[in-house]
């Protein structure tokens, strides 16, 4: 029998699970036509792009449930997105990413969404939020010269412009990690607005 969210028994033992902010589509082609100059690594698959808010991790369905009614009450408004530049994080970079600009609406839905995961009883490792769109997974064994072609990619792409959009919903996402790319499932949708 399923669950409220689609999911059989079976399904509910433990599940990897994020929240983001889907692309609309031009957006979202107009990434992944970037990602697919970059001669190394893996572009993501266009229907794979989106921006995280939260990464839950491995959760149980208990505590699914609970950040589902916790997400229910939250009234946040649609909010601009803007694009900054392409880039990495550190010194060997695991992706290519593209730069989304903290703006105080965004600020607001992050930390809606840590007080209902909070709000859930769901605990999860403290990071910085550091708002991006991942558009090409690097080797984690580079090549001789992979270093090297990021570079050049950045080099010529970083301040490719991007169209800017307006958010206005938010989506739990459940993921499989595949040896040829992770496969993401909607579970549920938040409406922003």
């Amino acid at each position: 029998m399923r669950d409220r969210f689609g999911l059989y028994a079976a399904d509910l033992l433990t599940m990897r699970l994020f929240l983001a902010i889907p692309l609309p589509e031009p957006v979202a082609t107009r990434l992944a036509e970037v990602a697919l100059r970059l001669k190394v690594g893996r572009p993501l698959p266009e229907e794979n792009l989106h921006l995280t808010i939260a990464f839950l991790g491995e959760q149980r369905e208990p505590a699914l449930e609970e950040l589902h009614c916790e997400l229910e009450r939250l009234h946040q408004p649609a909010l601009p997105v803007t694009f900054g530049p392409l880039g990495t994080f550190g010194d060997s970079p695991g992706t290519v990413h593209a730069e989304v600009q903290l703006s105080p609406g965004l600020k607001a839905l992050h930390r809606s969404v840590m007080g209902a995961v909070r709000g859930a009883g769901i605990t999860l490792e403290r990071r910085r939020f550091r708002p991006h769109v991942t558009i090409a997974r690097l080797p984690r064994h580079p090549a001789p010269g992979d270093h090297a072609e990021v570079a050049r990619f950045l080099g010529v792409h970083a301040a490719t412009p991007l169209p800017d959009f307006t958010a206005d919903r938010l989506i739990l996402y459940r993921s499989w990690l595949r040896p040829e790319g992770s496969l993401y499932e909607d579970l549920a949708d938040y409406p922003l607005g």
